[in-house]
């Protein structure tokens, strides 16, 4: 099952690359992130004739979430609906379309668009630790009802300077702090693998390049487009790549694909539990 996430930095603006490239990969399940359009403005119609569903969340100009599954997707879930930390006031998160979830073949899939944070000392950096807090939060509720969790999105955090390719110019900085890698390693909490690091172990690969000072053409990037899975689905999973070609269209998404290919049947039949372990059949 062949499952991608990719930043498209508005639907409407890239549609026709995201139809060749879905052409070109067909991947069961897409998340997409910056959308930037309302719900009843998506164009739903390219994805149906290719056999897609499309559950969306979305908002005016800016962010905004989708998963396009070829995989009937069950229990659609927008925004965060279950952070029952009585520090985390969730009603702050729900202006703004970041997240959404649902159960497709027996995986549950979380597509974010963590935010960005501007700078460390601006109130946007804080509504991001508090965000990140609340998705940990989030996760431990899917844990506690045993979901073999998919996560997947821009986390606007490289997670070690081997993401970033200069990371003694960013050490520090916004994407780079040590207060955002703690946060993303408490939504982690060991639990999820980091689906790339288990095939590449060195630095030079990126999944987004800034539009400005010809960064993609030095390729001078970042890596903030992740997909974490659950350890007890990282005997399924077969690859994990960073598909840098679509950044090199005409007008693209500073960001690229990222995509796994997990082995699975339906309903994840191979797996049953035993007290808190999963073993293979």
């Amino acid at each position: 099952m062949l499952i991608a996430t990719w930043n498209v930095n508005s639907i409407r603006t890239r549609l026709s690359q995201i139809i060749d490239w879905i052409n070109q990969v067909n991947p069961d399940i897409l998340c997409l992130q910056e959308t930037k359009v309302m719900d009843d403005s998506f164009p739903l119609e390219p994805f149906e004739i290719l056999g897609y569903s499309v559950e969306v969340y979305g908002q005016k100009s800016y962010n905004g979430v989708a998963i396009i599954s070829k995989i009937k997707a069950e229990n659609i879930k927008k925004g965060f609906y279950s952070c029952t930390d009585s520090d985390h006031n969730i009603d702050i998160f729900q202006e703004q379309k970041r997240l959404i979830s649902a159960d497709i073949n027996g995986l549950k899939i979380i597509n974010v668009y963590v935010p960005n944070g501007s700078t460390l000392v601006s109130d946007k950096f804080a509504y991001k630790i508090n965000w990140l807090n609340c998705l940990a939060s989030f996760l431990d509720e899917q844990q506690k009802k045993g979901e073999l969790i998919c996560l997947m999105g821009d986390f606007n955090i490289a997670p070690t300077n081997l993401d970033i390719h200069d990371p003694k110019k960013y050490e520090g900085g916004i994407m780079a702090s040590e207060m955002e890698r703690d946060a993303l390693n408490n939504v982690l909490k060991g639990r999820l693998i980091d689906s790339f690091r288990i095939f590449e172990k060195n630095t030079g690969h990126w999944s987004w390049w800034d539009y400005r000072n010809n960064a993609y053409e030095l390729n001078k990037g970042w890596r903030i487009d992740h997909i974490y899975i659950s350890k007890k689905l990282s005997s399924k999973l077969k690859s994990c790549v960073i598909d840098s070609l679509p950044r090199a269209n005409l007008r693209p998404s500073d960001h690229a694909p990222v995509m796994i290919d997990l082995s699975l049947n339906d309903n994840n039949e191979d797996f049953f539990e035993d007290e808190d372990n999963f073993f293979e059949i």
